[in-house]
């Protein structure tokens, strides 16, 4: 196997459950591979959630100088230094794409029936450099997520009704409940060259593990630009592979 010096993950579905902390393991396969590679963790979510989902969770000793937080989906990217999270970039969208962003998800919920208040959190969400659209809210709980669009049409027929009305911006589907806008040709392939480009590292150097590789789902950007990648369900089945790919490195 080809010695990567760049392993990037997804996070909700790969490294954890949808807004849940990972696990010991988890924890510990990142720790490990942090000891000799850089690591890099790409989302849809805000920076506030990935340190409650990961970043509260590594001990002491973890290099978090070999650390890179992509949160919505590499607008934004924060380093380790001096102690702290110091961004390296966060690229805004202006106050006026984003209104016309939350009118369009509000009006297209209302329009096919989707409950805005009864929600676990907030449905609607500006996280600065992307609007979100979670169906069930930011909190639900992962089965409530999963068996609410089992074939994806409410989310596709939001996704498309937004798309009609934001022509100048980038409307994609993120999570299983949700909708994220951005700028055009923003995508974590996006965030994957950006990175890149950072490191002075080519693709061969990269691999990529992400629970939706499928040419619809949110990960196959970085599959499609040539980055080895591998497909996971779940935590546990990520350490499993990450071990085929790194063997000793984190047993």
């Amino acid at each position: 196997m080809r010695p990567y010096r760049l392993a990037m993950f997804d996070l909700d579905g790969t490294l954890a459950a949808s807004k849940s902390e990972i696990s010991p393991g988890i924890a510990h396969m990142l720790c490990a591979l942090l000891s000799t590679i850089d690591v890099c963790i790409i989302t849809g979510g805000r920076f506030e959630q990935l340190d409650v989902q990961v970043l509260q969770h590594l001990g002491n000793t973890c290099n978090r100088g070999r650390l890179h937080l992509m949160p919505t989906c590499g607008t934004r990217y924060l380093r380790w230094k001096e102690g702290g999270w110091t961004e390296v970039y966060f690229e805004k969208l202006s106050p006026d794409e984003k209104d016309r962003a939350l009118a369009v998800l509000q009006n297209g919920a209302e329009k096919f029936g989707f409950d805005t208040a009864a929600t676990w959190g907030p449905a609607l969400e500006d996280r600065g450099s992307q609007v979100t659209y979670s169906a069930l809210g930011q909190n639900a709980p992962a089965e409530a997520k999963s068996s609410w669009d089992q074939d994806n049409s409410k989310k596709e027929a939001l996704r498309e009704f937004a798309a009609a009305r934001l022509p100048d911006l980038e409307v994609k589907s993120g999570g299983s409940t949700s909708i994220d806008i951005t700028r055009h040709g923003i995508d974590k392939a996006y965030g994957a060259r950006k990175l890149l480009a950072a490191l002075h590292l080519a693709k061969r150097d990269m691999i990529f593990f992400g629970d939706r590789l499928d040419a619809q789902g949110n990960d196959y950007p970085v599959k499609a630009m040539g980055i080895d990648s591998i497909e996971v369900q779940g935590g546990n089945d990520t350490i499993a592979k990450v071990k085929k790919v790194f063997g000793d490195l984190v047993s």
